[in-house]
């Protein structure tokens, strides 16, 4: 029988209690396993960055390391819903967005191949959500199939990051997803560790263009480099508007301003992001999460519109526009 307390979310969270545990069972049973045809670290590198979360295990330094020990090297040593437990993962004692994105990627087709079985656990992991104003909604397709992210039911949708979703599906490369989908998990939970996704998702879209048009780019490039390569070689301005030099510049301008938000917020969290050779109090100064939604929503608006403009003109390597 539930309590009150365990009837209403943890300040923050609309997710209650009891449908996290409902979810749980749920998982344990006919969503088993719940890491698909992966195995439990190739599953969680797509929401996590395990090299920076700590071991459980004195002998050794990183999750990735105890969860190879345990789940892959000695498969017996932890059961097999360890996950939906363990602190370091936010699922029973984080925020909604980790939860969210966690059943996102139980239906994601590199996860799920069996398009039934992704349909049947979706349906069932929204009719549980629905009661907490939450679900799951398709975002765009990859190969054919559905890919879905967390959507508030009767809300104003998150559009610059649900554009950011499609983006990574119509680019094909799963690593794009895996930073759209981190960058969103971590907002709440690891705020650095989303502002160095948006980051390197920033970096990901740039070098994807720059390649796709044949245009040199190097490996120092730092994201204001490389965003000053790609509109200069895109066409900000639509045919039928007006492409005077002040209207272009005008759109580069603002480009350049989301980048620089993004390398700004890139550089204080190197600043305040870790506590590694910082006094404790330095170390108790740590950026939030509103810090990093507007990293996230800055990269997500700037990314989007560069892959979008590079798709509407073509692709072409001969594309070419005023530079910076």
């Amino acid at each position: 029988m539930s309590t009150a307390a365990e009837d209403r979310p943890a300040p923050g969270r609309r997710i209650t209690l009891v449908t996290r545990r409902d979810l749980f069972d749920y998982i344990r049973t006919d969503g088993a396993p719940w890491y698909g045809r992966l195995d439990d670290i190739a599953f969680l590198s797509r929401l996590y960055d395990l090299d920076a979360l700590p071991s459980d295990d004195y002998r050794f330094a990183t999750a990735r390391e105890d969860i190879h020990q345990h789940c892959i090297r000695n498969p017996g040593d932890w059961p097999q819903d360890w996950v939906l437990t363990d602190a370091r993962f936010g699922l029973d004692n984080g925020s909604d967005e980790q939860l969210l994105g966690f059943l996102a990627q139980m239906v994601h087709p590199v996860v799920c191949p069996d398009p039934e079985r992704a349909e049947a656990m979706l349906s069932e992991f929204n009719k549980m959500l629905s009661r907490d104003g939450w679900g799951l909604a398709q975002q765009g397709e990859m190969s054919g199939r559905p890919v879905y992210a967390p959507t508030l039911l009767g809300g104003l949708p998150n559009t610059a990051v649900s554009s950011a979703h499609a983006v990574a599906v119509r680019v094909d490369a799963e690593y794009i997803a895996q930073q759209v989908t981190r960058m969103e998990g971590a907002i709440a939970a690891e705020p650095e560790l989303a502002i160095g996704t948006a980051k390197e998702f920033i970096e990901s879209i740039c070098k994807t263009v720059l390649d796709e048009r044949q245009e040199p780019h190097d490996k120092h490039d730092d994201v204001l480099a490389l965003v000053r390569k790609t509109t200069r070689c895109l066409q900000l301005m639509p045919d039928q508007l007006d492409t005077s030099a002040p209207a272009a510049s005008t759109v580069k301008r603002m480009m350049m301003n989301l980048a620089q938000l993004v390398q700004g917020a890139a550089e204080l969290r190197n600043t305040y992001g870790t506590g590694h050779g910082r006094s404790k109090a330095q170390a108790e100064q740590r950026l939030t999460s509103r810090h990093a939604r507007l990293a996230v929503g800055a990269a997500s608006t700037l990314g989007v519109f560069l892959y979008e403009t590079h798709e509407e003109s073509g692709g072409a390597s001969d594309a070419t526009g005023p530079g910076l």
